[in-house]
């Protein structure tokens, strides 16, 4: 069986190092194409810690590249690394998480295999066919690379991962980085508190705020919602231009991309901006006064009502519910 190479992404908390679900997401199209192979990049140890639910999700092969050199230094070791694996395994495709790293290295891989790219896929078939929603979400095209070993970036929360054991076997990898790869290095770094919230992009329920929340105070409201159903909080970027919430938090175009099972956009218009970034989520819920608002267009249920009411009693619901 052809053998599929997947970027591995870790996430450490503390001393303690996990798998983003984008990964278990990878390993599982993958399969699809083939054989699927964890590629873990990193620092001394990141390996020994998920290598056994790599397994758990179909990891046939394990390489394992650890070095400070990797470490040490931003996007570019990782593509060198990747490239050397594409050589020496053969293989037939290559997946990367489709976040800010994840699309450096891929458009930095493809310049050194010389093989084509397909950016931020939702889903792709047996034959290497992808699907990607592009121009703000107006167009959905089936895409295929004509050259080269085909690389592909896989939108977070577009796949439901699904465990099938694999062998696991843990390949050393000699690491060889050049010097032109070490000429950024990181000096260093500050892990982002979460406040106990998932991470946006990783998330499965996102409850976002925007403009008619009113104020920073209020986000109060959309907190309390997202914490009554273990979700996440994104805003929009009249929320985030406004001071409302933290930019970081911005869902849309020029934010964050988010495929949740549910998301729920409270006092937000639905701009052609923010829908581009969540409107591939499984289940939309939208509060808004506006009965015209374009985000009831994309929505699956639609309250249209005052969010001041709704969300409070939303929350109270919920949250008895669960008691």
């Amino acid at each position: 069986m052809s053998e599929v190479l997947v970027l591995v992404e870790a996430v450490a908390d503390g001393d303690n190092i996990g798998l983003k679900k984008v990964t278990l997401e990878m390993l599982t199209a993958a399969r699809v194409l083939g054989e699927p192979s964890a590629v873990v990049a990193g620092a001394s140890g990141t390996a020994a810690a998920v290598q056994d639910r790599l397994a758990e999700y179909g990891a046939a092969k394990i390489y394992v590249a650890e070095s400070d050199d990797i470490d040490n230094h931003l996007v570019a070791p990782k593509a060198e690394v990747l490239a050397q694996l594409v050589a020496d395994s053969a293989a037939t495709a290559v997946l990367l998480p489709s976040t800010q790293e994840g699309q450096e290295i891929a458009g930095r891989l493809a310049l050194k295999i010389g093989s084509g790219l397909l950016n931020d896929i939702s889903e792709v078939d047996a034959d290497g066919t992808a699907t990607q929603v592009v121009f703000a979400g107006a167009v959905i095209v089936k895409s295929k690379v004509a050259k080269g070993t085909p690389i592909y970036t896989v939108r977070p929360n577009s796949v439901a991962p699904e465990a099938a054991p694999g062998a696991g076997e843990v390949i050393a990898v000699d690491v060889a980085i050049s010097d032109d790869a070490k000429k950024v290095t990181v000096l260093d770094r500050t892990v982002e508190s979460g406040g106990g919230r998932p991470e946006l992009t990783e998330a499965s329920v996102i409850v976002s705020g925007g403009r008619g929340v009113g104020s920073a105070e209020n986000f109060a409201l959309i907190e309390g919602l997202a914490d009554s159903l273990g979700g996440a909080v994104g805003a929009s970027r009249a929320a985030t231009d406004s001071g409302f919430y933290p930019h970081q938090y911005q869902v849309g175009q020029t934010g964050k991309t988010v495929s949740p099972q549910l998301y729920l956009a409270v006092g937000i218009s639905g701009a052609i901006q923010h829908r581009a970034g969540m409107q591939t989520s499984k289940t939309i819920v939208a509060i808004n006064k506006d009965n015209e608002a374009p985000i009831f267009e994309l929505a699956d249920f639609g309250v249209v009502g005052d969010l001041f009411q709704i969300v409070p009693a939303l929350t109270e619901e919920i949250t008895k519910r669960k008691a």
